[in-house]
C-alpha cells in the first residue's frame, strides 16, 4: 500500500506566522522555515517577539480562524486521498491548525504542541519528536508501506529524502539551488501528476 506525506504550510494552507506578521504589522514574524533551517532557533525568535509585544496565543488564533485553504488545496487533497492514504506532517501547533484543517475534510496531522501559561502567554514549545517528519515517514517504510512525499522548505527536506520519492512544490529558488534531488512541481496539477508517475513506479518494484 502507498501513503502521501503533505507538509501543511505553505503547501495546502498559507504560512501562519506570515499572516500574523500581516495582521500585526510586525514584519520579523514573516520569518519562516523557508528563511531559516534552524527550527528551535526560529521558534525562540518567535517567542521571544510575542514577549516583546505582549502577544498571546488567543491573539494568534484569532488570525487562524479567518484563513482559508490556499485555492484548490482541498480539492487537491480530496483527489489524493481518494486513492491512497495521506498523512499530514507538519511543524505547526495543534493549538493553531483546527480551523484550517476542519476546511480540508479533517486529514490526519502530526504536529507539534505550545505550551502557554493561565494567562495565554506562550512560554515554550514541545516537540512531538525532533526531526518527526523523518521519522515518521521511517516509521511507514516500516510498516512496508511504499511512501511518497512533497513539501516547499528546509524543514521539508528530511522527510524527501526518507521517502520512496519526494518532491518539492513551489519553494523559493534558493532552497531548489541547494536540493538538486528533489524534483519541483509548480502546481497541484503538476504535483499530483509526480505522485501518480512515481506510484507507476512503485508498484512495479
Amino acid at each position: 500500500m502507498q501513503v502521501i506525506c503533505l507538509d501543511l504550510e505553505g503547501v495546502l494552507v498559507p504560512e501562519i506566522w506570515i499572516e500574523f506578521s500581516k495582521r500585526t504589522g510586525i514584519a520579523a514574524f514573516k520569518r519562516t522555515t523557508r528563511d531559516e533551517p534552524d527550527y528551535d532557533k526560529l521558534m525562540r525568535e518567535r517567542i521571544g517577539l510575542l514577549e516583546q509585544h505582549g502577544l498571546k496565543l488567543p491573539d494568534i488564533q484569532r488570525v487562524v480562524a479567518t484563513m482559508q485553504p490556499l485555492d484548490g488545496a482541498r480539492a487537491f487533497l480530496d483527489d489524493l486521498r481518494a486513492r491512497f492514504q495521506v498523512v499530514i506532517l507538519s511543524d505547526t501547533f495543534y493549538e493553531f491548525a483546527d480551523p484550517l484543517m476542519q476546511q480540508l475534510g479533517r486529514p490526519t496531522l502530526f504536529c507539534h504542541r505550545l505550551l502557554a501559561d493561565t494567562d495565554g502567554r506562550i512560554v515554550d514549545y514541545k516537540l512531538r519528536q525532533p526531526d518527526q517528519k523523518r521519522h515518521a515517514v521511517n516509521a511507514l517504510k516500516s510498516l512496508n508501506f511504499q511512501v511518497m512525499a512533497a513539501g516547499d522548505s528546509y524543514n521539508d527536506t528530511g522527510m524527501l529524502s526518507a521517502a520512496h520519492a519526494g518532491f518539492f512544490i513551489h519553494p523559493p529558488e534558493s532552497i531548489v539551488g541547494q536540493f538538486p534531488q528533489f524534483p519541483v512541481t509548480r502546481s497541484y496539477d503538476e504535483l499530483k501528476a509526480a505522485f501518480d508517475g512515481a506510484s507507476a513506479r512503485l508498484a512495479q518494484g
